[in-house]
């Protein structure tokens, strides 16, 4: 039997103060809020802009280094993982990507065909094969990486040092020492948890107007403020339903069955859509994506001044990056027994294949229909806006109406599924003492469920969304810095315990007996 973690009072009222500090005076005045945030924005995507490009590099030549360096083969643990493969990654994937995969997935090459990247002419050929590739970029292995980072010395400091504690700060103790149980460490992990509740929150409240448009699409329900509180009321129900049951059961169920779907909807989308221009557009864009990588990846155009970087790729790594300490920490406890070589494969390949089967399969569907004046997708985004031109590709398919009630279904779980990770590792991270195996009390992992979808409901009646989605981003910045000192103290780390390593190191042909370093067995927080 499982035993109960006491909770860590001082980071609990930490965190909510500094959540009920910032969202009030935006639910107060969110115009002047939203105008404060917005400035704050743009010093950081114009003038850093160019650090959270260069990072993103820095992290992705990292982590590529690892997986074939010598410690590559280094297992998180003695005993055999916990979940299968495919539960594994289906945890992982669909707590990193929610139910904004399903939202971008069919529509993001639309706002890149009419407003294309290095200067090109809107709707031309030229911006076809980028709209086409552009989402997969954005979605694929930059954005993987900056997940997988903070999971690996998360992932070490819990199974090989053996510190008891899933939080950032004890991620950063090889630099930090005490100091990580200090303020400079409750200042790390309240940052983490403020940009995760921030990100949840503003998902939360994006995911349900998709939803809302489904409803009063197919019900003719007036699409109001109250449908979409009583959609987020809903989703906190069946998220509480499934965090009483657990990580083992209730969190790996929902994410097996929520991957099975996607899969299916993909595939029957392929069989019974535009399946060659699919396999072909799918071809050209990945060779256009591996040619042009290093261009995509530090695009500024500093010189034409179009904005796209800062709308569209530093915005997405500024998302990644608040995101990133929260799947990170998602997916070092649920990676026992996996190596580290393992684990940068499963989420850079794994995760970047499952994004792409989006963007491949759904996103070409909807380029095809426009291209061949099927469904006028541009002309539905902009006067009606993404969630009705989204429903119109799909309801253009043959049994339409299903896939698209099917489609939105997916929407839905890949959203509760998020919402079910977050709320667990703010509890987590929010308890002291958690013992390997142990999960955070019931009642608590319901009370942060609460908390992320009362924040969404705070934010749409106060017509706030687009400040905390801001504020997200801006949360970011302090945390590329947190997750630079997480990788040097891992690196400091593996110096420490040189002279352990190699006589543990097991030749390739013995992956299979890999097997953990000695641990510290310092407790931490006590």
């Amino acid at each position: 039997m499982r035993k109960e973690s006491k909770i860590d009072v001082q980071i609990l009222s930490i965190a909510v103060v500094l959540v009920l500090l910032i969202t009030l005076p935006i639910l107060v005045n969110p115009e002047k809020g939203t105008a404060i945030l917005s400035a704050i924005l743009s010093f950081i995507t114009k003038d850093l802009g160019s650090f959270y490009l260069w990072a993103c590099i820095g992290i992705f030549g990292f982590l590529f280094w690892l997986a074939f360096s010598k410690y590559g083969k280094i297992r998180f643990g003695k005993e055999k993982p916990e979940f299968s493969t495919f539960s594994w990654l289906a945890l992982i994937f669909t707590a990193g990507i929610g139910s904004g995969i399903m939202y971008w997935g069919i529509i993001e090459w639309a706002f890149y065909y009419d407003s294309p990247p290095f200067g090109l002419t809107p709707k031309s050929l030229e911006a076809a094969d980028f709209a086409a590739t552009y989402g997969m970029f954005h979605w694929g292995f930059s954005a993987w990486a900056i997940y997988c980072v903070p999971s690996i010395p998360i992932a070490y400091a819990l199974y090989i040092k053996k510190y008891n504690s899933v939080r950032l700060s004890t991620a950063c103790r090889g630099i930090l020492g005490d100091k990580a149980d200090g303020i400079i460490g409750k200042i790390i992990d309240v940052c983490f948890m403020f940009g995760l509740i921030g990100g949840i929150g503003t998902s939360l409240a994006l995911g349900s107007p998709l939803m809302a448009e489904g409803l009063s699409h197919w019900f003719g329900i007036e699409k109001t403020m109250g449908l979409n509180i009583a959609i987020v009321i809903g989703l906190t129900v069946f998220v509480c339903i499934c965090l009483y049951f657990g990580l083992s059961k209730g969190m790996k169920f929902l994410s097996d069955w929520n991957l099975y779907l996607y899969f299916g909807i993909a595939i029957f989308i392929f069989i019974a859509g535009p399946t060659v221009f699919i396999l072909s557009r799918t071809t050209e864009s990945v060779g256009l994506l591996f040619q042009n990588f290093l261009r995509m990846s530090l695009y500024t155009d500093s010189v034409g001044g179009s904005g796209f970087s800062e709308k569209w790729t530093i915005f997405y790594w500024g998302w990644w990056f608040s995101y990133a300490p929260f799947t990170g920490m998602f997916a070092a406890r649920i990676s026992k027994g996996r190596t580290i070589r393992g684990l940068i494969f499963g989420q850079l390949i794994g995760g970047t294949l499952g994004c792409w089967a989006a963007f491949a399969i759904f996103g070409n569907t909807g380029m095809f229909m426009q291209l061949n004046n099927i469904v006028p997708v541009l002309d539905i985004l902009n006067s009606q806006g993404a969630p009705a031109a989204s429903i119109a590709i799909l309801e253009a398919l043959p049994f339409g109406s299903i896939v698209a009630f099917l489609y939105i279904a997916v929407a839905i779980i890949f959203l509760v599924t998020t919402v079910n990770s977050g709320a667990f590792t703010l509890a987590d991270v929010a308890s002291k003492n958690l013992r390997d195996g142990e999960e955070p009390v019931r009642w608590y992992r319901l009370f942060w469920a609460i908390l992320l979808t009362s924040i969404a409901i705070v934010l749409m009646y106060g017509k706030a969304l687009d400040a905390l989605q801001t504020l997200t981003i801006i949360t970011a910045l302090p945390l590329v810095f947190i997750m630079i000192l997480m990788i040097f103290s891992f690196m400091k780390w593996l110096k420490e315990d040189e002279h352990l390593i190699n006589s543990y190191m097991v030749e390739d042909t013995k992956e299979t007996d890999e097997i953990e370093l000695p641990s510290n067995k310092q407790i931490v927080g006590k």
